[in-house]
């Protein structure tokens, strides 16, 4: 009898189901017009998942397909990106530095420390959502460029989880690809973040297949397809009997009863159930102690190490020579317990996961602790590197030893900065608890903190609080330590702590430089802080910091950043806020500082955007956002920009655009996560912006949706998320419920001294409100608004305000004058939104006034804005006014984004302060003519016409 268990491994029986399955999606994927997919196997261990997946893999070679394959190990699931890993590195083999980083392109900095191409650098490490957008386009261009590509992604149930969870993600854009996604993992162990291969995406109703026992006759084929035709029948039915029809026991059952000489007849039958036990459990071991010490020590170390092992390596860590080694590897094999080829330099597997899990399993405690430790030790040695020992050393017992702490803090910086700030996290709570010299435990307390931070963040506070409370802490640490402990306190929504740890430390700081770069920070914070007790000390305290630093470094150009915005709050001249913003900018102004948020960017980008300077404001968040891009901070930080991009868009009265930003804000956030800060932001700008559209329902279906109401952050942001609330409110009616919100803004920003409508128009919003109930009180609002904008002096800001007092003045006569003001103010400024609004006001006015030859230019001015601006709901008012006016309507002109050559010709003259007659006589028109001319200059420009030669020249 010969035996012939090889060909049975490769051989599949009763999986004709699967693999039709399988051959119908390989003819779709490298058929015309390829469509990929993807197919999930789910079954218990032994039914043959591994096998079925070998053969995938066949076929798509077959077929010509590039094949992409891994598989998780229950070992390897501490060490991230394993997976990940497995897949892309063979595609990049031999590829010097210059070619990969032509492949990965822009990602190559953000995806290459990930997946083991580059090191780690030593800025800021990308955010998880980043790093998910580059390992995507990765594998999307990986799809593309070798295409039809098959993906096979064995015990899934066992990946890490930053690979789990990116390959999951990924799974629903495979339909989109010329790819075909085969995974297979046991049900009852898939984590529960990897649900897209339990109910297939885009594939409505279809779940992962199943795999099922085989049948009598199936362990029969099997049967005879090693043994012979002479296997009888009662002998292949008492084989299906023990093994209970589980492929894997089945082959193993014959490669045992080859190995005997069984003959195959009824009568061996009964010897069966033994030889079937002996690979399960107990008996498995059993056997394998038989084979003699030094080879059971041999396989323990090899269910240490895990899948893919040395050798070489494993003989360290079980203390064996080379010759040993290889006996040992021998015995293994003919075993049936190893698999691999039968050189000394040939990697190691086991026969099957389940015989791994029994040897791992059945390593007494106190020998596998040594094992773990042994490993660590020699995967150093042999230079796989800190972050390789670290998965051993978290199973190792505390021992306060200095070289235990020193790796698992490297493997954790390469970690958080590779951008698996989990796995740093649990690598450097171990080395805590090992622990670490009393020198250095405030330094592993704010390494922890740091990696903490985005996961959990009340922990973050705790271990910096901790590490605070370490003596003779050196001076730099502490200083890093009480910013981070600011910043997390601050972005859990406790801006009050968060200024009193800063100032707690203030004041007991000798450097002045020091202490000046922890003012700077609780200055920030303060700002935010919509509680603070005593706002207008605390402005009178920058300004007098701010007015006296002539921004010779970082932290003098923040503090006179802050002052800016400051001064934009409380509606000090735009005039003397933008010469802080300049100061402040400086030559150079990261917004990706590592040890630095981005927030007083932002403020000085906004102090330009509130001071009729939106087209400067752009070219700043457009270089932020290209940093953040460039950074692999894809995340919140990039939701923010977008979102804030869509509302400058906004006060230019460019609407399309913003609602496009303020979209693609929100879907950023809400990968972050739902009621974040960032989808807070975004969801308050996208209703701001639904409104001006005209699209009041959508905008409060999106509130809806979005839990968009009280409570509201306790921050001050942009715009007021409360005053945003109430405007919707508004525009639903429901002035009684917009009058309570807008009192309680009032109370929230009055005490802070915070005055300006530019910034918030609640005093107008309010005014409106009360309207009606109230007349005197809404024309004294109105009043007050209107003094502190024109006290502000930019033209939007003063624009904005007449038209709104305008709405709740009493007098038809005094409603046109302030109209008349408004778009005579909003004409020469760049908000196109609300220069249109004023303007079919204004017409309305007149129309009711009964001078309706007068309000036909007003309201056709009005709506050729309005259509310019994407106000729909806006230009359909103007279109009915225009037509109960009897005016007929001409199709509108096509905008055109840039300067035409008489605007630019206009806007040149203009800049060189030459006379608006002169103007009109070199461009063959009037002195109105030029006005409409510049006025829409400062729109495309995003500029007063203070900034027109700085925007000209920019341009």
């Amino acid at each position: 009898m010969t035996p012939r268990v090889n060909r049975i491994r490769r051989a599949l029986f009763e999986r004709e189901a699967e693999l039709a399955t399988v051959d119908e999606a390989l003819a779709q994927l490298t058929g015309p017009g390829p469509a990929g997919t993807l197919l999930a196997f789910a079954a218990p261990a032994g039914l043959g998942k591994t096998t079925l997946l070998a053969e995938v893999r066949r076929r798509a070679h077959a077929r010509g397909a590039t094949v992409l394959a891994a598989r998780g190990g229950e070992q390897e699931q501490g060490v991230p990106f394993h997976v990940a890993r497995q897949l892309i590195q063979p595609q990049l083999a031999g590829a010097t530095e210059e070619q990969v980083r032509a492949t990965l392109g822009s990602w190559y900095e953000i995806v290459g420390p990930a997946l083991g191409l580059c090191a780690p650098g030593h800025g800021a490490p990308p955010d998880p959502q980043g790093l998910r957008d580059g390992l995507d386009w990765v594998l999307t261009h990986l799809a593309v460029q070798r295409a039809p590509v098959v993906l096979v992604f064995d015990d899934a149930h066992w990946a890490d989880p930053e690979s789990l969870g990116w390959l999951a993600a990924f799974a629903a854009r495979v339909e989109h690809l010329p790819l075909l996604l085969v995974v297979a993992y046991r049900p009852e162990e898939l984590p529960p973040d990897a649900d897209a291969f339990r109910a297939l995406p885009g594939r409505s109703g279809l779940r992962a297949l199943g795999l099922v026992p085989l049948t009598t006759e199936g362990v029969a084929a099997l049967v005879r397809e090693s043994i012979g035709p002479e296997a009888d029948d009662a002998f292949c039915r008492e084989a299906w009997a023990v093994t209970a029809g589980n492929p894997f026991e089945a082959v193993e059952l014959v490669a045992k009863v080859c190995d005997r000489g069984l003959d195959p007849v009824g009568a061996s039958a009964p010897l069966l159930r033994d030889l079937a036990a002996a690979q399960r459990g107990s008996a498995l071991l059993a056997r394998l102690e038989r084979l003699g010490s030094s080879t059971v020590r041999f396989a323990w170390a090899c269910a240490v190490l895990g899948i893919g092992i040395p050798q070489d390596l494993a003989a360290r860590v079980a203390g064996l020579g080379a010759e040993e080694a290889a006996d040992a590897t021998g015995r293994l094999r003919e075993a049936r317990i190893l698999s691999g080829a039968a050189t000394e330099d040939a990697t190691l597997e086991f026969v099957h996961p389940l015989i791994a899990t029994a040897v791992y399993r059945a390593i007494p405690d106190a020998i596998r602790v040594a094992l773990h430790g042994q490993a660590a030790v020699a995967v150093v040695d042999a230079g796989l590197g800190a972050a390789t020992a670290a998965r051993h050393l978290l199973e190792t017992h505390p021992e306060g030893d200095d070289w235990t702490v020193t790796q698992l803090r490297e493997a954790a910086a390469e970690n958080l900065r590779a951008g698996a700030p989990d796995t740093a996290r649990r690598q450097l709570a171990r080395a805590l608890r090992e622990p670490p010299g009393f020198e250095d435990r405030a330094a592993v307390l704010f390494e922890l903190g740091c990696a903490s931070l985005l996961t959990e963040p009340a922990n973050t506070v705790n271990h910096l609080r901790a590490a605070l409370a370490e003596p003779d802490i050196e001076p730099a640490l502490r200083q890093g330590i009480v910013i981070r402990l600011a910043q997390v306190l601050a972005h859990s929504d406790r801006l009050a702590d968060a200024s009193s740890a800063l100032g707690e430390e203030i004041r007991r700081t000798r450097d002045p430089r020091t202490r000046l770069r922890l003012q700077s920070e609780q200055f920030m914070w303060d700002a935010f802080n919509a509680a603070e007790p005593d706002s207008p000390a605390r402005s009178r305290r920058l300004a007098r910091l701010a007015d006296r630093l002539p921004g010779r470094d970082l932290t003098e150009r923040y503090v006179i950043g802050l002052r800016a915005w400051d001064a934009t709050l409380r509606g000090e001249p735009a005039g003397t806020a933008l010469g802080h913003a300049r100061r402040a900018l400086g030559e150079e102004f990261s917004w990706a500082y590592g040890d630095r948020g981005f927030e007083v960017p932002v403020l000085a980008a906004m102090t330009y955007m509130y001071a009729d300077r939106p087209g400067r404001a752009e070219e700043l968040f457009a270089a932020g956002t290209a940093e953040f891009e460039r950074q692999g901070w894809r995340g919140a930080h990039l939701s923010f920009a977008y979102s804030l991009l869509g509302y400058i868009r906004y006060r230019r009265g460019r609407l399309v655009d913003a609602e496009e930003y303020a979209r693609a804000g929100l879907r950023l956030a809400e990968r972050v996560g739902p009621r974040t800060p960032v989808q807070w932001y975004a969801v308050t700008i996208l209703v701001e912006v639904l409104l001006a559209r005209g699209r009041a329902e959508e905008a409060g279906a999106l509130a809806a949706g979005h839990d968009f109401g009280a409570p509201f952050p306790a921050a001050v942001v942009f715009p007021d998320s409360q005053t945003v609330y109430a405007e919707l409110l508004l525009a639903r009616g429901e002035t009684r419920a917009a009058e309570a919100e807008l009192e309680a803004v009032g109370r929230r920003l009055e005490p802070r001294g915070i005055h300006n409508p530019s910034w918030c128009p609640w005093r107008l919003h309010l005014a409106r409100a009360v309207a009606r109930r109230d007349p005197a009180r809404a024309a004294e609002l109105a009043a007050g608004a209107v003094h502190r904008a024109r006290q502000y002096g930019t033209a939007s800001g003063t624009g904005q305000a007449l038209r709104m007092a305008a709405e709740v003045a009493e007098a038809a006569p005094e409603r046109i004058r302030l109209l008349e003001e408004a778009v005579r103010l909003l004409a020469a400024s760049p908000a196109g939104y609300e220069l249109a609004c004023a303007q079919v006001a204004l017409g309305r006015e007149l129309r009711r006034a009964g001078r309706a030859g007068q309000a036909a230019g007003p309201l056709g001015e009005g709506l050729a804005t309005a259509v310019e601006c994407g106000a729909d709901g806006l230009a359909a008012l103007a279109r009915t006014e225009l037509a109960d006016a009897g005016v007929r309507l001409l199709p509108a002109a096509r905008a055109v984004p840039e300067l035409t050559a008489a605007e630019r010709t206009a806007a040149e003259q203009a800049a060189k302060g030459e006379p608006a007659a002169a103007t009109a006589a070199v461009l063959g028109t009037d002195e109105a003519g030029v006005a409409r001319l510049l006025s829409v200059v400062y729109r495309k420009l995003g500029t007063d016409p203070a900034g027109l030669p700085e925007a000209l020249a920019a341009g």
